[in-house]
């Protein structure tokens, strides 16, 4: 039986992770609008977590499976009465803290309207508008013995009617009117007056019905299950898997239903009507009086006038050059003159499409061979990579169509890459492929070298802007063997290959991560000098969960930066007494995946795709890259010092599964900090020379290691001088 006593739900963590994003969108210090895209990002967030997380548990109940969870000991049945309990809080919380907003911004004469509290000019204006824009599209029916309740689509919203009939029995009837995706969710009646168009078809959506008597009406929105287990055995040999794929993401539109969303509280007859032919229990109706669908908010904001939305959001940033980088010299000729690195959204991800671009021009590659997980819409590394095909050079893309909701956009893609020339495979059964590797071969004077780059983050210019990752690029001869090796393994389906320097999962990953956490249990035995700090989006993995409460137990010191779920309760006596975990939420997604092993110049660093989840380290493909360059493994350990001394962003989770804020000395946002030091560095070259005889203060360092935070503020200043005095 697992010890539960310094563990939690990974379910629970994840909804205390969402409500820390709702509470930057009250947070009245944050810039009003970018409160609005947090609002934004809460929503969506609680809609893919009803669609997966939730659609996943439902089905595990629904078949009577019987699965314990091994972090609470919690069946299907009690996770989904605790979700749906949490669910209602959350739901409150998001009503208080939208009409907080719909406060804020009234009193800045921006106006989300409801259609009441219009002036009559401006109803008439929206009269006109639902019935020359609005009513023409619309899709609607009534319920009853021949018109047989619909099939409601994911997430659409739906005006409800309760209707009754002017015979002497009053006979009820339902109107059902689905609100259009093809128009804006919002109509503008001034620059910053708007009007939900689901509030004009609730005002004037009943004259559709006008044989009817209308008795009620409701805004509603239907979640459907979103986990589509992709059965491989199903396959035969010779079915095309991209087919396969089309037809399984048609599935996600007719799932079972999993939430019902409604705008007040319905009268019995609504209510009995719905949850039968939702079949849905009470349980999983939330009321909620702010807007459904929250992801048009992001077009709202950037729909104002440009003076509104300047004095409103962050100031403008954009990736900038990095000082490691020179736009004069190629980025091949520089890759074989030194380790490359970027940070993401710091930096620019150019230098990685430059040096794409490069190798599909340069008659000395002979191959370019990829891992593509996620991809922008318009994605410049897949043109790069055509162009290499139609250059003659063999591409090889490992193409994962199962990236939850990218699949079709990956399916496009693949085509386009096939129908250039380029190899494409799919990846593995009953494995996804989460890793992001990309291995040039070069072939001069019948000498094989490769350029090797590894990352934290997919393939994607968008999300390069807004999620924050690393792009390590080497030469390093040793690398780009074991990346060959990787790529061999992945064409012929062996997911048991050996590497002598990248850990890979789901084979080696773990064999790797027990071996680095013995070594600091080992350190702890005789000195006060095992440490791990680790940087993740998320830990839930059982083993490595008990792996790293055995090393705290011997003494080894562990710092965790973890943004979302976090199933290790920190602080419990004889469990984890040596563990503290932090979590940070701003402007940027936090991203990285950042391992360290050891304090100070020895210590081993790695960078990988792989968060602590079980899926990562034994259900899909990572890859795990270690830091031999001493710049840039100084680099990573600086910036993951600035990040442990954020006090404004940063939260500590506690022993109670609570997250606390830490004390706040002088307001240092980590974010804010590396975007400073990005614009100091842009177009600046590093001189690596000089670079290697500079140390960080070794005491200041350990500082931040040990989490003293009445010190760090001012490492942080000694920090950015030292990356300004690096340049010249």
């Amino acid at each position: 039986m697992n010890d539960i006593s310094f563990t939690q739900n990974r379910e629970l963590s994840w909804l205390k992770f969402n409500e820390r994003v709702l509470e930057e969108a009250a947070d009245k210090d944050v810039e009003l609008f970018e409160r609005l895209k947090f609002f934004s990002i809460f929503d969506t967030n609680f809609e893919e977590f009803f669609m997966v997380r939730v659609g996943s548990l439902t089905d595990i109940n629904d078949m009577k499976k019987k699965v314990i969870d091994n972090k609470s000991l919690m069946s299907a049945k009690e996770q989904l009465d605790c979700i749906m309990d949490h669910s209602k809080l959350l739901y409150e919380k998001k009503d208080s803290v939208y009409e907080d907003l719909r406060q804020d911004l009234k009193k800045e004469n921006v106006t989300i309207c409801k259609v009441e509290d219009l002036d009559d000019k401006e109803k008439r204006l929206v009269y006109y508008y639902f019935n020359s824009t609005i009513a023409p599209i619309l899709s609607f029916q009534i319920v009853d013995r021949v018109h047989p309740f619909p099939q409601i689509p994911n997430l659409a919203i739906v005006v409800l009617f309760q209707l009754s009939s002017d015979s002497k029995n009053k006979k009820q009837f339902m109107g059902l009117i689905q609100v259009p995706d093809k128009l804006k969710r919002y109509v503008k009646l001034s620059d910053t007056r708007v009007v939900l168009i689901e509030d004009i078809i609730r005002e004037f959506g009943q004259e559709i019905f006008d044989n009817y008597n209308c008795e009620s009406k409701y805004i509603l929105s239907v979640t459907r299950n979103a986990d589509i287990e992709y059965d491989d055995e199903d396959l035969e040999f010779d079915d095309d898997y991209r087919s396969y794929m089309k037809k399984m993401i048609k599935l996600r539109k007719r799932l079972r239903p999993v939430r019902l969303e409604i705008n007040e509280f319905p009268n019995e007859d609504t209510k009995e009507f719905l949850l039968k032919n939702l079949n849905l229990t009470e349980h999983r109706m939330f009321v909620t009086k702010s807007p459904m669908r929250c992801g048009f908010l992001f077009d709202l904001v950037y729909d104002m006038p440009k003076d509104v939305i300047q004095k409103y959001t962050y100031e403008d940033f954009s990736p900038q050059d990095s000082s490691m980088f020179s736009k004069e010299k190629s980025v091949i000729e520089q890759v074989y003159d030194r380790d490359l690195f970027l940070s993401f959204p710091y930096e620019s991800i150019d230098p990685f499409i430059r040096l794409l671009n490069e190798a599909a021009e340069d008659e000395s590659v002979v191959s370019i061979k990829i891992t593509i997980y996620r991809l922008a819409k318009d994605s410049e590394i897949t043109k790069a990579l055509i162009k290499a095909a139609e250059n003659g050079k063999e591409v090889v893309v490992l193409m994962e169509l199962r990236a939850r909701f990218d699949e079709e956009n990956n399916i496009l893609w693949s085509s386009r890459l096939e129908n250039a020339g380029c190899r494409i495979i799919y990846g593995f059964d009953h494995y996804k492929c989460h890793s992001k590797v990309c291995l040039i071969t070069k072939i001069k004077d019948d000498k094989i070298s490769y350029i090797t780059q590894i990352g934290t983050g997919n393939y994607n210019e968008k999300t390069s802007k807004l999620y924050t990752d690393f792009s390590y690029m080497t030469t390093r001869q040793e690398i780009g063997e074991d990346a060959k090796e990787l790529f061999d393994n992945f064409l012929i389906g062996n997911l048991n290959g050996e590497y002598k320097h990248l850990m890979v999962s789901p084979h080696s990953m773990q064999i790797g991560l027990d071996k680095l956490i013995d070594e600091q249990i080992e350190k702890a035995k005789f000195s006060d000098d095992g440490y791990i700090r680790l940087k993740m989006n998320s830990i839930s993995d059982r083993k490595l969960i008990d792996k790293l409460s055995k090393a705290s137990c011997k003494g080894v010191k562990i710092d965790l930066l973890v943004r979302g779920i976090c199933c290790i309760v920190p602080g419990v006596k004889d469990k984890t007494e040596n563990i503290n975990v932090y979590q940070v939420v701003g402007r940027f997604l936090e991203h990285h995946r950042v391992y360290q092993f050891g304090k100070g110049e020895n210590c081993k660093v790695y960078i990988s795709s792989a968060d602590f989840m079980t899926r990562n380290i034994r259900k899909r493909v990572e890859v795990a890259v270690p830091i031999y360059d001493d710049f840039i493994k100084r680099r990573i350990l600086n910036f993951m010092d600035i990040m442990f001394a954020d006090d404004v962003k940063i939260r500590k989770l506690n022993t109670d599964k609570t997250y606390s804020k830490v004390e706040n000395n002088e307001g240092k946002i980590a974010q804010e900090v590396l975007i400073d030091m990005a614009k100091q560095n842009s177009n600046k070259k590093v001189n690596i020379a000089d670079e290697n005889n500079r140390v960080i203060n070794s005491n200041s360092k350990e500082n931040i290691q040990n989490n003293d935070y009445s010190k760090k503020i001012s490492l942080i200043d000694r920090i950015k001088n030292f990356f300004k005095n690096l340049t010249h």
